[in-house]
């Protein structure tokens, strides 16, 4: 996103489509994971209302907290911003993929690291 390597997003819990901690993307990855995410209160609640329960935890799934990051679907980081409860973004870690459905500068307005 920032024209230099793609950083890693988050080990604990371990993020990542490919579950390598990294928002990279592939051919297999429908929901696009590229949007690295330091998730809130806020939109975890969000997330659960629109049918993704990010903070239960599952086999092989912890739960999200508040403060921890995750990469999210591009679309869902969106539809998020355009409710008014998009967690921030760390750009070094977000694939230049999520510029398809969000635009550079709402995901700068919520940039820990811009």
């Amino acid at each position: 996103m920032l024209g230099d390597d793609l950083e890693p997003c988050g080990f604990d819990p371990l993020t990542g489509f490919y579950r390598d901690g990294c928002c990279d993307t592939g051919g297999d990855d429908v929901g696009v994971h590229v949007v690295c995410a330091r998730v809130t209160a806020d939109f975890l609640e969000f997330s659960r209302a629109h049918g993704n329960d990010l903070s239960s935890p599952q086999p092989g799934f912890p739960g999200l907290q508040p403060g921890d990051q995750w990469c999210l679907c591009a679309s869902r980081w969106q539809e998020a911003y355009e409710a008014g409860v998009a967690p921030p973004v760390v750009l070094a870690a977000t694939h230049i993929g999520a510029l398809e459905w969000c635009s550079l500068e709402s995901l700068k307005n919520h940039a820990v690291d811009a």
